[in-house]
């Protein structure tokens, strides 16, 4: 296997999921090239956002990987941290994206990491004004093209999927992602505070508080209803697995600290471990797991910056669900693989290092860690051993920077024979991605699936996902056959003397009137949405887990999302334009930066 090639080219901003408003800071970092300057996003507004955003770009065996791309000079490092805290903290208040308190303590949390990274990729002046702002303010390369390598040997004849032979056994596999336990929950708390998050605090008086289970608004879960859901699997059971792909602390990203991030990843693992027993339980990491909030710095990055702290927790957390091989590389990048029964293996993926979101990858975003390089040889050998294989992650392929994001496209299609099934979480909403063959865009060849959340943020009903795949026997495919989704109602569950009753919203096959759950299945319903507006409306009810907002998803929201579903890879035009009524892609992307779930 080759080593990633650098290359030339633009990377194209592209988000469908933001976690807040953008807003910047263009700021020198000792050089005697940098000004010191505040900008907004194009979409900040006030009265709404995220403080932290105020202090970070909102982009978003291990093989060897790059460090900086340029030569620089020492940063004077300290002096700019100080000036980069005053002005950010100052523009926090001005535009009104938190209270006071909440803006100094996002920069407070945000302002040392931000600074050392921006130092380190060399990134003037003119070149972060034209990463947030766009071409119009200045050019940048920073985020430029590059390709991963690919096996010498020819890709295999592609077999269509069919369906397992009668009477072949399937396996159950549960999946979890997105839990965000916030232990400050507090039932009968104000619901519709200002601050990014809610429902914490002291109980009010009087009607209207925060229900005991959870709550219709910008909050996250008490650690009672997380258990009372694992209490109750066994009426879903019983599982061969379960996928665990991240989120795991609240949206209070503006006071959060080590100790904190920690705290919650222990505490739910020792959960999981008290209900789920002896079931394998394979976990991916979210980018809510670190502190700073999406701050995940490649390996060469070292010292108490690296994230040594957070993958050394979790392979002391994870050691009795992994083997000794998959502890080494989650130490030493937060990836892995193993085998999950005979025929079937897993790769559990670090999507932070594609996320737009993480503000150390403006240093080198050229496959960072290796990970993509690392995912061709683990699939080229299963390929050679005959083995299936699925992937899991947090971030969806579709939501990363875009080198990295068309060079994961270019694996899938390279082992469409290999990859069972890909599954993701991220965006707390009930989604899927296609995939189609690169030469023609035209035939499926896979689908990732992306399941909804397990909290409530924001507006959501809890729930949680479980996919039916083909079992283990020789010549399985290990393909999805079809996938429940579990709701808890928190209308009738926050009910005075009622108990929590967790129940199915739908089964995808029955829901969608599929035949299989093959990708040419999942084309074809993207196709069937265009014309059949009551079938799109049943979609759009599960796609928030059966409470969807008062505004109801017309035209243009249709269109946007139809396009999401299509696009399994970021920034591509492309993949919609086969979609009715046709829409300019600038406004499709403009829908998407609208959805600030996760």
């Amino acid at each position: 296997m080759g080593a990633a090639r650098p290359g030339a080219g633009l990377e194209p901003r592209d988000s469908r999921c933001w976690d807040w408003d953008g807003t910047c800071l263009v700021v020198g970092h000792g050089t005697g090239r940098g000004q010191l300057g505040p900008g907004t996003g194009a979409g900040a507004r006030t009265g709404k956002g995220n403080p932290a955003e105020a202090a970070r770009f909102p982009r978003g065996r291990v093989p060897a990987e790059r460090g900086p791309a340029r030569p620089h000079c020492p940063p004077q490092l300290e002096p700019n941290v100080a000036r980069v805290g005053r002005v950010a903290a100052g523009l926090c208040q001005e535009l009104r994206l938190a209270r006071p308190e909440i803006c100094r303590q996002a920069v407070q949390l945000f302002q040392r990491d931000v600074v050392a990274a921006w130092a380190r990729s060399v990134l003037r002046p003119s070149e972060a004004c034209g990463l947030l702002l766009g071409p119009r303010c200045g050019h940048w390369d920073i985020f430029g093209a590059w390709n991963v390598s690919l096996p010498a040997a020819p890709k295999p004849p592609v077999r269509p999927p069919v369906p397992p032979p009668p009477g072949a056994p399937s396996a159950r596999i549960l999946f979890l992602t997105d839990l965000h336990w916030d232990r400050l929950y507090t039932p009968g708390s104000e619901p519709a505070c200002p601050d990014p998050l809610c429902c914490r605090g002291a109980a009010r008086p009087g009607p209207g508080g925060a229900g005991f289970w959870g709550e219709y608004s910008k909050c996250d879960l008490p650690l009672h209803t997380i258990a009372a859901l694992l209490a109750q699997l066994h009426h879903a059971g019983p599982f061969a697995a379960a996928y665990w792909t991240g989120d795991i602390p609240a949206h209070n990203v503006w006071q959060q600290h080590r100790e904190d991030q920690l705290l919650a990843l222990r505490t739910v693992t020792a959960l999981l471990r008290q209900h789920l027993g002896a079931l394998p339980v394979y976990p991916a990491v979210g980018n809510h797991e670190a502190t700073p909030v999406n701050a995940f710095p490649p390996p060469y990055v070292r010292g108490n910056q690296s994230s040594a702290w957070l993958y050394d927790a979790m392979a002391e957390a994870w050691q009795d669900w992994l083997p000794p091989p998959a502890l080494q590389t989650l130490r030493a990048a937060g990836f892995y693989t193993v085998q999950v029964w005979p025929g079937l293996r897993l790769v559990s993926l670090n999507m932070n290092f594609c996320s737009q979101a993480n503000f150390w990858l403006l240093i080198n975003s050229t496959d960072p860690a290796g990970q993509l390089q690392w995912l061709v040889g683990v699939l080229e050998a299963a390929e050679q051993q005959g083995e299936k294989v699925h992937i899991i992650g947090h971030i969806p392929p579709a939501h990363c920077l875009r080198s990295w994001s068309w060079n994961y496209y270019r694996i899938v299609n390279r082992f469409e024979g290999t990859i069972a099934a890909q599954f993701f979480g991220h965006t707390h909403v009930d989604e899927f991605e296609m995939f189609y063959d690169e030469e023609t865009l035209t035939r499926p060849v896979s689908v990732a699936f992306v399941a909804p959340s397990v909290t409530t943020y924001i507006n959501l009903n809890p729930g949680y996902r479980v996919y039916e795949v083909d079992g283990a026997y020789n010549g399985s495919s290990h393909a999805v056959l079809d996938h429940e989704t579990f709701i808890l109602n928190l209308t009738e569950a926050n009910m005075p003397g009622a108990e929590p009753h967790w129940q199915r919203l739908y089964r995808a096959r029955e829901a969608y009137g599929m035949a299989t759950a093959f990708p040419a299945d999942w084309d074809l319903l993207i196709r069937r949405f265009q014309d059949d507006e009551h079938l799109f409306q049943r979609f759009w009810y599960h796609f928030h887990k059966g409470h969807p907002p008062r505004e109801p998803c017309l035209e243009a929201c249709k269109a946007a999302l139809l396009c999401a579903l299509r696009t399994g890879r970021s920034a591509d035009p492309s993949l919609c334009r086969v979609l009715r009524p046709a829409r300019p892609f600038r406004q499709i992307l403009q829908l998407w930066r609208q959805r600030q779930l996760c």
